[in-house]
């Protein structure tokens, strides 16, 4: 059978999408598709510079598409709030939770968060609640990935204060995003909010890490792998596609197919710490405490 790709996208005229990370990789390949199928799409990014190549290049493949580009620094609450005070004055249809970093060696964010789960997971908490207004019945995608698998939250040390592992801090920050979409639909009947991931997908993120250590081997290693094993940028973003614009399951994953390592999108099974009781309300309720965002109202 033919699986499903982004011709199966259905025309998207006059709804508003915002992506994160829209740059580069997964995020440029998911903004480029919804304008090419109609949506109004602003491109959520940390990078003026690289931002306004994005943009470019999709307004040049979609020359009709109505594009704005944002200003976003996921590690910076301040900046996440400037960007929902400009761009959530108007209703929001598609959100795409799809910024984030991995396995770099440890940093601090602006508000002195952990640089993975302060990036990947609170900076994308905060920037859900703020635009919670504009949201409506809106459909939320998290971005995810297969590491959430080997994830755990260690709630005495989320920070990565005590203990430092870069994949340990990656692999929580992950089932972090995981938690996030599961609880958020929970608690939100009207809306729609699941999770993708890409599988192993060719984009930036492999080789950020090493070349922060200045592991030039390391670096060019990944780059191998990615030539040779992994699946196209442009393959790794129809798991997202899918899930901010096919019919889907609130609250479910969506992957590749094979192995959740690549192929067509699908629903994929979620590691079994992703729905232990409690654990999605614990999260939540520690990450309003850390981002000072408070959703409401919360369904009891």
């Amino acid at each position: 059978m033919r699986g499903w790709t982004a011709n199966d996208i259905p025309g998207l005229s006059g709804r508003r999408a915002v992506v994160t990370g829209a740059n580069s990789g997964i995020g440029y390949h998911t903004a480029l598709q919804l304008a090419r199928h109609g949506a109004s799409v602003v491109l959520a990014c940390r990078s003026a510079e690289r931002g306004q190549a994005a943009f470019d290049r999709i307004r040049a493949a979609a020359p009709g598409a109505d594009l704005a580009l944002g200003a976003l620094d996921l590690a910076d609450l301040a900046s996440v709030r400037a960007f929902a005070d400009r761009y959530g004055t108007e209703p929001v249809d598609i959100l795409v939770n799809n910024a984030g970093v991995m396995a770099i060696p440890r940093r601090a964010t602006a508000d002195g968060f952990e640089m993975q789960f302060g990036t990947n997971h609170l900076g994308h908490f905060a920037l859900t609640g703020l635009l919670l207004p504009a949201l409506r019945s809106a459909r939320v995608v998290t971005v995810t990935s297969g590491f959430a698998w080997t994830g755990r939250l260690d709630f005495d040390d989320l920070q990565g204060e005590r203990r430092y592992r870069k994949w340990t801090a990656y692999s929580q920050a992950k089932l972090a995003n995981l938690l996030f979409a599961k609880e958020l639909d929970r608690r939100f009947p009207r809306l729609t909010s699941v999770a993708a991931h890409p599988g192993y997908a060719a984009t930036n993120l492999q080789q950020t890490g090493p070349r922060m250590q200045g592991n030039t081997l390391m670096e060019k290693a990944t780059g191998i792998g990615n030539a040779l094993v992994a699946q196209s940028a442009a393959a790794g973003a129809l798991p997202s596609l899918y899930a901010a614009t096919a019919d889907v399951e609130g609250g479910a994953c969506y992957g590749p197919r094979l192995l959740q390592y690549r192929g067509a999108p699908a629903k994929v099974i979620t590691p079994p710490q992703a729905n232990r009781p409690g654990l999605g309300e614990r999260l939540w309720d520690v990450s309003e405490t850390l981002t000072g965002v408070t959703y409401e109202p919360a369904r009891t």
